[in-house]
């Protein structure tokens, strides 16, 4: 027997593993999901640089990966979910300075705003959200390996990682070293000995925020960032490494780069980029004035309608928002919940029931639910295939519809067991889940007083509320 069970489990694991296949930016192909840990993905999605709002090309990307973070668990995988908050950068220094503030003060604002408005267009909270500044000493640890492996040098105060000495350097973005080089510049005020080296860490510059090294005071660079707090959170490999397109180059291959010489091992398993968004049909950009921050967009349509919007695009195709796309969102999002509140009305407390008390017309509904399920699984096992389990969910409306006209009184258990499903698989596509209710900022702020905690540090406070962290209970 017991060796029997062993198989059995044997048999389920293999199923549990292979049946999901995801495309992997690094090897350009689909591939079987297989995470490094038994039943446990550990995932990394680049986050946002704090100086503005979020908009809605960050709403893109992180809709996109909080619906494969909910497949995965839908799946039973146990997923611990890291997203980075970088903290200090040029752009923070520069806004800050011309809001006349400091920038870690800035940024602390910006961030906490951010994490907001990510609630409430109800994505959910990462498990972790390290901040660049929180992690200095770790950062200085991995470039003073990279100069002591020779892949790192120093001038001026100023490190820069030596990209010819990496051999796969361009693996990520397929890109060749003649081509990587044609594109290279080196930019006033840079010391790099090749265009195409990038910096480390950055010599203080008058009136900056920096930061006590080996080689000065300074700050680091923006990629080294990732590295540091990814395997810091993950180990080397981890399973998957997300954010949008547009981090394929530089970014992300300058973090297997440094990543991968610093360890001598592999730095991620599974690259996974979601598409860009347009606004009526053109790219988003400060200079078209079109950039739409997510609080805008939120005075104007129903955070459920902007989720449904981007779950009907595969995530990594491109998006186009517009009036007519969001009306159709809304439309869709109507139909949904029509058919929610219809098998609510019916459904009867336990979903227990015996299949003999069911008549033909219910048995063929119960195949009806089963095949739901069973295609909604194959889409998203295909790469996560949002349109195509939309397409799953709306015939099974059709279908429900049908049944539910047929029978004068349909079965109670029957009808509650149809809504579990329907609710599961809406909820992977973030969809009819209970809305989150706003924070109290003025609780929080004065409970923070009563804790004895200074004004200066209640915007932080309030910033990791929206973390679902909680102050200690009073003795």
């Amino acid at each position: 027997m017991e060796i029997l069970n062993f198989m059995l489990n044997f048999n389920m694991e293999i199923h549990f593993s292979i049946m999901l296949r995801v495309y992997n930016t690094l090897t350009r192909k689909k591939e079987p999901f297989i995470p490094m840990e038994e039943g446990i993905v550990k995932m990394y999605v680049c986050g946002m640089t704090t100086y503005s709002d979020a908009h809605i090309g960050h709403a893109r990307t992180y809709v996109a990966f909080d619906i494969i973070r909910r497949y995965l668990e839908y799946k039973g995988y146990e997923v611990f979910y890291v997203q980075n908050i970088t903290d200090i950068d040029d752009k923070i220094i520069n806004a800050a300075n011309a809001a006349n503030m400091d920038p870690l003060e800035y940024s602390a604002f910006y961030a906490k705003r951010c994490l907001e408005d990510m609630r409430k267009l109800g994505i959910r909270d990462a498990n972790l959200y390290p901040k660049a500044t929180e992690h200095i000493e770790d950062m200085i640890e991995l470039v003073k390996k990279l100069i002591e492996k020779e892949y790192a040098y120093v001038v001026n105060g100023d490190v820069y990682f030596s990209v010819e000495k990496f051999k796969d350097y361009g693996k990520l973005s397929k890109q060749d070293m003649k081509q990587i080089k044609a594109g290279a510049r080196i930019e006033p005020g840079e010391k790099k000995k090749k265009p195409i080296d990038f910096a480390l860490w950055k010599a203080a510059k008058p009136g900056e925020p920096n930061w006590q090294s080996p080689w000065g005071e300074g700050r680091p660079g923006w990629h080294i960032e990732c590295s540091v707090m990814s395997s810091k959170y993950l180990d080397m490999p981890f399973d998957i490494h997300g954010g949008g397109q547009d981090l394929i180059f530089p970014h992300h291959e300058n973090e297997i780069a440094q990543s991968e010489a610093a360890y001598g091992k592999k730095f991620v398993n599974y690259w996974l980029h979601s598409g860009m968004l347009k606004v009526r049909g053109e790219k988003m950009s400060k200079s078209l004035g079109n950039i739409i921050n997510i609080r805008d967009a939120l005075q104007h349509w129903h955070a459920e309608a902007l989720r449904f919007f981007f779950a009907s695009y595969h995530y990594r195709s491109p998006a186009d928002y517009n009036e007519d796309a969001m009306k159709n969102a809304e439309n869709a999002v109507k139909r949904l919940r029509l058919l929610k509140e219809k098998l609510e009305e019916i459904a009867r407390k336990d979903d227990k029931f015996d299949e003999r008390e069911l008549n033909e017309k219910e048995k063929e509904y119960l195949m009806v639910i089963k095949e739901f399920k069973k295609k909604f699984e194959e889409a998203m096992d295909d790469d996560f295939n949002t349109p195509k389990a939309l397409e799953v969910i709306f015939d099974f409306i059709k279908k429900t519809n049908k049944f539910l006209m047929e029978i004068e009184k349909p079965n109670g258990r029957l009808c509650r067991y149809a809504l579990n499903e329907f609710l599961k698989i809406t909820n992977v596509l973030t969809l009819l889940q209970e809305e989150e209710k706003e924070i109290n900022e003025e609780a929080i702020i004065k409970l923070a007083k009563e804790y004895g905690i200074k004004e200066k540090d209640v915007t932080r406070i309030i910033a990791v509320s929206y973390t679902h962290l909680t102050l200690p209970t009073k003795a």
